[in-house]
């Protein structure tokens, strides 16, 4: 679980990285160990700040594509290839990021944020549902 503090650096970061349309796909591991759920990762060991990851994925960043996994207070890798679900959605669109968070919390308990390149919209995903996420009145 995630020390509070380092709430406000994800609040901050989705709503950064929202405004700026800026993709982006980050892993919070809780109870479930992810690492067998995962490939293609680079260590980062780094203390998870919204600077650290707002630059993991600023457009053009080599390890912008992938996801971002933290653990505790750390951004223990980044660049991670995640399961993909095989969930069918006839009504939208579902691009690669959000199919990932979804087949990754499917299989784990871990918690998913998603930031859509296309529109900005912030999501998050458990338990294999998606959910919207409203990060406009967020305050820094």
């Amino acid at each position: 679980m995630l020390p509070l503090a380092l709430y406000r650096h994800l609040t901050i970061c989705l709503r950064n990285l929202s405004e700026r349309k800026h993709g982006a796909l980050i892993v919070v591991e809780r109870k479930d160990s992810l690492e067998s759920l995962f490939s293609s990762n680079i260590p980062i060991g780094g203390t998870l700040t919204h600077a650290l990851l707002e630059s993991i994925f600023y457009p053009g960043n080599p390890l912008h594509d992938g996801a971002v996994l933290i653990r505790s207070d750390t951004v223990v890798s980044a660049a991670n290839i995640l399961p993909l679900s095989s969930i069918h959605v006839t009504d939208k669109k579902l691009g690669t990021r959000h199919r990932a968070a979804i087949g990754l919390t499917e299989r784990c308990d871990a918690l998913v944020l998603i930031v859509s390149e296309e529109t900005g919209q912030a999501s998050f995903a458990i338990s294999g549902v998606l959910h919207p996420v409203n990060v406009s009145p967020f305050e820094s």
